[in-house]
């Protein structure tokens, strides 16, 4: 058995474990875990401080999310706009490939909490055969992103196979894999899998860190092997309240995945989802942090803040109003805050 592996088996999946490591009662969360699991790798378990930190809040059950709520299960209606099972077909050149039903840990307020680490997220080789049949005929994906869960907890040789399958269909250009493992699980990221990974290009990867606490020495070795495997790295940062909800954190964050070779890619506004009302914030504090960002730090460090529209309607990018009048001169705020003309004329 591999490190990693008995990493994932060793996770802490019952609240009284942290009950009595953090010596807080956790009576309350057991009807939690029951309708959403709970998974903590011990690598990510030992990141926690002290309860309610930024690290507790995105792994620990709250019994917030058993509130009655008006927000829907499946918001992004992935259901709706699965041809087949374990496919979601939403815009007309990708496909997402719901390649694996488990993840090293379950976020608190993953969209998908629905079902990931359920047994409803059965994935089934003939499950998987149909969904790479879809594709193979479906001629106009170009681009397939390999989600869950999380792909790579499959083992090497599985993931292989869904690779090689993919690569040999002419029209996909472009694989993607999604997947959290460098932040939860950075053992996973070996170097026979970077190897593996390296036949199979153009591939990319996008992660996701939420706090700077989350850029470990280890989380930094898993994005230096994906680095130098050739894979061009991005991060998606879900915007989390009483987790990243402030400029400070988020300037640490994206100052800190540039040093090691991580694109910030999207500031994700959280979805509708039911369970994750208490993750919420206002949009204006997305834009707040933005604009904070441009300027003191790098454009190459700016994510685009977008909402990913109810409905499967695509994402929405929103910025901070840099536009504030057009007519033949344009007048533009500056991000220090200062207006300037601008001429809008053709030649």
């Amino acid at each position: 058995m591999s490190n990693w592996q008995k990493q994932w088996i060793d996770s802490v999946t019952a609240p009284a474990a942290l009950a009595e490591r953090f010596g807080v009662d956790t009576c309350a969360l057991e009807d939690v875990v029951r309708r959403y699991p709970m998974r903590i790798t011990p690598y990510y378990l030992d990141l926690i401080e002290q309860p309610g930190d930024a690290i507790w809040r995105q792994c620990v059950p709250d019994a917030r999310e058993l509130l009655p709520c008006a927000e829907d299960c499946d918001p992004l209606h992935e259901e709706r706009l699965s041809p087949v099972p374990l496919l979601v077909h939403r815009y007309p050149d990708r496909a997402l490939l719901l390649a694996s039903g488990q993840c090293a840990v379950y976020c608190r307020f993953c969209t998908r909490k629905r079902k990931v680490g359920c047994s409803v997220m059965g994935v089934t080789d003939e499950a998987l055969e149909a969904a790479l049949d879809y594709i193979a005929r479906t001629v106009h994906i170009r681009d397939v992103i390999l989600s869950g869960g999380d792909p790579l907890l499959l083992e090497d040789d599985r993931l292989e196979k869904l690779l090689y399958r993919l690569r040999a269909m002419p029209h996909v250009e472009m694989i993607r894999i999604g997947s959290r493992v460098p932040v939860t699980l950075p053992e996973r990221i070996t170097e026979g899998l970077c190897s593996m990974l390296r036949r199979y290009h153009p591939l990319y990867f996008n992660t996701h860190f939420n706090h700077p606490r989350e850029l470990t020495p280890q989380a930094m070795e898993a994005c230096r092997r994906l680095a130098d495997a050739g894979l061009p790295l991005g991060n998606q940062t879900v915007l989390l309240r009483g987790v990243n909800d402030s400029p400070a954190i988020m300037q640490r964050l994206v100052r800190g995945l540039l040093k090691i070779r991580v694109r910030p890619y999207y500031l994700h506004h959280m979805d509708l989802a039911a369970g994750t009302g208490h993750f919420r914030t206002r949009i204006e504090s997305g834009l707040d942090i933005v604009a904070a960002l441009r300027g003191p730090v790098s454009g190459l460090a700016v994510p685009h803040y977008v909402i990913d529209s109810p409905g499967g309607k695509g994402k929405i990018p929103l910025l901070p109003e840099y536009l504030v009048r057009l007519g033949d001169t344009a007048l533009l705020r500056t991000p220090s805050g200062e207006t300037i003309e601008f001429p809008n004329s053709e030649m």
